[in-house]
């Protein structure tokens, strides 16, 4: 028999060590809360890093995945799938995009996204096509997605990183126009429209139009990563939407299937058509079960408002934060869109995450200095005073030590 140990309370197997896991885990969650092992109730902020989209065990989600489990799991893309004919339909009605593969990760959406775009360059005559990335972005962990993710400490240790990458300042147009001005074999521009492991930075619209219109003028791909900012967490469907631009690729995951893994790459304009049969592929990618949970997610945010209760609640949040921490020496800036909020600070901050934790409440720090707050989109008004009444304290006495 494998061995196995107490770990904070809970039996663990040999797992391997990857994660600096925080000492707690959960039973069981209702709405915006959620509940450990030990019976304690905590505030949900972060909401699974984004992906727990209608909150814990919504009814509307539970019943359909009970009732897709007990008709059908799996069957594999070499069969039709209904759901997956259904879920793409919305999604490109919602996108303006044109066609969807299914996959079950963020990081497999971008590797899609990737070859997307290599196929595109080498069907034009480009034999080591490459893709313009951006500073503090982050794709993924897959080694195409991790090179294009401008973290060095992601990165560290994987060598040899995979080439057909340029990276720029963020947000910065003129860094890729003197990138386009000696460099040939450029055939996209992959951009988060806001990043989030990077610190919650948002790109201009101004930025984006401009790529867009770069994108245009010389026969690039204007790929938009909305893993962590889309389905509705800015407020409208996909964050590229605000500044009414319209990408040839644009990928999602995290918030898709409100928990169950689904990941999708959609592409449109020069990049639809492109892949035909053995081009791309996933076993599990678009089964029924993720898209019966997606459906019903797209549904939920649509019957229930939840697009517009982002916008409303993720304002309110960085209004009451704004007026909380006024004045407060070291709160460098507090930035977001919907509910999707950074507070930076002027030095790391890391610590808090655990103090939140004891204080009941579940938050994250990323970028270092970065406070980020995730919640689901069924936060109501209430649960926004409260998390700034919860943590508030925490970041003022935490600043003054």
């Amino acid at each position: 028999m494998a061995a196995v140990f107490v770990f904070w309370g809970c039996l663990m197997s040999h797992v391997m060590n990857t994660y600096a896991r925080l000492p707690v885990a959960f039973s069981h969650g209702q709405g915006s809360r959620i509940t450990d092992t030990e019976g304690r109730e905590y505030l949900d902020a972060l909401s699974g890093i984004a992906v727990s989209t209608l909150g814990h065990a919504h009814p509307k989600l539970v019943a359909a995945i009970a009732a897709q489990a007990g008709r059908v799991l799996h069957t594999s893309n070499l069969y039709g799938i209904p759901t997956q004919d259904l879920l793409a339909d919305k999604l490109v009605e919602r996108s303006g995009m044109r066609e969807v593969f299914f996959c079950n990760s963020g990081c497999e959406a971008n590797e899609a996204a990737i070859k997307l775009a290599r196929f595109y360059g080498h069907k034009r005559g480009i034999e080591t096509p490459t893709i313009i990335v951006m500073e503090k972005a982050f794709h993924g962990r897959t080694m195409a997605t991790l090179s294009a993710t401008g973290n060095r400490k992601a990165q560290a240790g994987f060598e040899p990183l995979v080439s057909g990458f340029v990276r720029v300042p963020y947000d910065d147009l003129d860094a890729i126009k003197a990138v386009a001005e000696h460099n040939q074999n450029i055939v996209a521009v992959m951009v988060e429209i806001i990043q989030g492991e990077g610190g919650i930075h948002l790109a201009s619209s101004g930025f984006q139009k401009g790529v867009r219109q770069l994108c245009d003028d010389n026969g690039w791909l204007l790929i938009c990563d909305e893993v962590q900012c889309g389905m509705a967490r800015t407020g409208k469907w996909f964050g590229y939407q605000h500044a009414g631009i319209q990408p040839d690729i644009a990928t999602l995951a995290k918030g898709l299937g409100s928990g169950v893994p689904i990941g999708a790459c959609m592409a449109g304009g020069k990049a639809a058509g492109l892949f035909g049969p053995g081009n791309h592929g996933s076993t599990f990618g678009g089964n029924p079960l993720a898209c019966s949970a997606a459906l019903t997610t797209i549904d939920t945010i649509e019957q229930d408002g939840l697009m517009a209760n982002a916008e409303k609640v993720g304002a309110l949040i960085r209004q009451l934060y704004a007026e909380a921490l006024a004045g407060v020496a070291g709160v460098v800036e507090i930035r977001g869109h919907g509910l999707m909020i950074g507070i930076e600070l002027d030095r790391p901050c890391g610590e808090l995450v655990g103090q939140a934790l004891a204080a009941g409440l579940l938050i994250n720090v990323t970028a270092e200095k970065v406070i980020r707050l995730l919640p689901p989109l069924i936060f109501s008004e209430n649960e926004a005073k409260e998390l700034v009444d919860r943590s508030v304290p925490l970041i003022k006495a935490f600043l003054a030590a």
